[in-house]
């Protein structure tokens, strides 16, 4: 027998990360909007996309209708009467609901918008605003206003504009490339091709040298100095040093770990937590740290109100000026960079390091193996030449 039920859920994050949870309805049988059932506890969530659910056969599929309440309920109902048009044998006309070829029609502007509203569900803040930002200059570039009318002509012409209207640099002209062919492929739609892609030269990532610093540390009081220790020895990125609760150092194992933080409502990227050895200067910087704290804020690193604290870089910046250095040339990312090259030249093996830095690919993490620039190095190189 055919499947003839389609229900509604809504994607959300929750402690445990994004879920698809069960709408919640209303006495008259629409949909609530914004409520949904978390296990069994009804919770209201602003954020997030609504999803049809139905089955094919043993096989579910899920299909996104936007974060509007009413549409979503409608968009059931339409579901519902195909299912049994199917269950009953009564032909279909084309552009059904689950095939995808009523993305077709509609307009540019409600299909991307309807792409953000999922993002915004599924991605972290900073994402979701890069793909609103690509998007928006997508739709600068191109004057279509259906999606059916875009072309692969559209898709180059946005590489153009990306680069001479905007002076953006290759690497970046590539990324919103990669953006906006994500958006089509949401679509069902590929219009490029082999070699569309913007061309950009893959930089080695830029590492600190130890006399920098030295002369950084030394200028710092010792509040920054633990700051910049700790993102040097960890590796972590901003974003995770900013939400660190004192709940994930274990001074006794020499550890920091990386977890979701449902009070903050931020997860660590692509949800992976991890877990990463501290070295034994840090946990006495870490202990002396504690000990001058009053303990009524888990944070590790806070505001006066008990906020994750936000002006690491505006810090970073100042206090390469007080030591005479190039303020240009200090980056919070730099510390990242210098934690992974600095390991793989000390003989940790990728795959540990990989680890550490919570890398999902191992190729991410190889960027990092730079050729040795130690004395040790050049001795070899003048003997080879002796």
């Amino acid at each position: 027998m055919a499947n003839r039920e389609c229900n509604v859920t809504k994607r959300v994050q929750t402690a445990r990360g994004p879920r698809y949870c069960r709408v919640v309805l209303a006495a008259n049988g629409r949909i609530k909007p914004d409520h949904v059932l978390v296990g069994e506890k009804v919770e209201v969530h602003r954020d997030g996309a609504y999803y049809l659910e139905w089955r094919e056969g043993t096989q579910r599929v899920r299909l996104s209708v936007g974060n509007d309440a009413a549409e979503a309920s409608a968009r059931r109902q339409r579901k519902e009467a195909e299912l049994n048009a199917i269950a009953n044998g009564v032909p279909l006309a084309t552009g059904a609901e689950g095939d995808g070829s009523d993305k077709r029609g509609a307009t540019l502007k409600d299909a991307l918008r309807e792409f953000l509203d999922e993002k915004k569900s599924t991605r972290k803040a900073k994402t979701h605003a890069d793909y609103e930002t690509t998007l928006e200059y997508f739709q600068q570039s191109c004057a279509k206003r259906c999606l059916s009318e875009v072309t692969r002509k559209d898709l180059l012409a946005f590489t153009v504009y990306c680069r001479e209207e905007l002076e953006l640099s290759p690497r970046t002209v590539f990324n919103k490339f990669a953006r906006v062919v994500a958006f089509l492929r949401a679509q069902k739609i590929k219009l490029h091709e082999k070699g569309d892609a913007p061309k950009f030269v893959e930089e080695e990532p830029e590492v600190y040298e130890r006399e920098d610093l030295d002369k950084l540390f030394a200028a710092c009081d010792a509040d920054e100095r633990l700051w910049f220790e700790f993102f040097l020895m960890t590796g972590m990125r901003e974003q995770e040093v900013m939400h660190t609760h004192w709940r994930d150092v274990n001074l006794k194992a020499s550890t920091v770990r990386i977890s979701y933080k449902s009070e903050h409502d931020w997860s660590p990227k692509a949800y992976k937590g991890r877990e990463i050895p501290i070295p034994a200067k840090l946990v006495a910087s870490l202990k002396a740290w504690k000990t001058r704290s009053n303990g009524s804020c888990e944070l590790l690193f806070h505001t006066a109100g008990c906020n994750p604290k936000l002006d690491f870089l505006d810090c970073l910046k100042a206090v390469a000026t007080r030591a005479g250095l190039d303020k240009d040339d200090f980056w919070l990312h730099k510390f990242r960079a210098t934690f992974a090259t600095w390991h793989l030249w000390a003989g940790v093996d990728l795959r540990t390091v990989q680890l550490w830095m919570g890398h999902s690919d191992l190729e991410s993490t190889m960027r990092y193996l730079k050729p040795s620039r130690s004395q040790q190095t050049h001795d070899r190189v003048n003997a080879t030449f002796a």
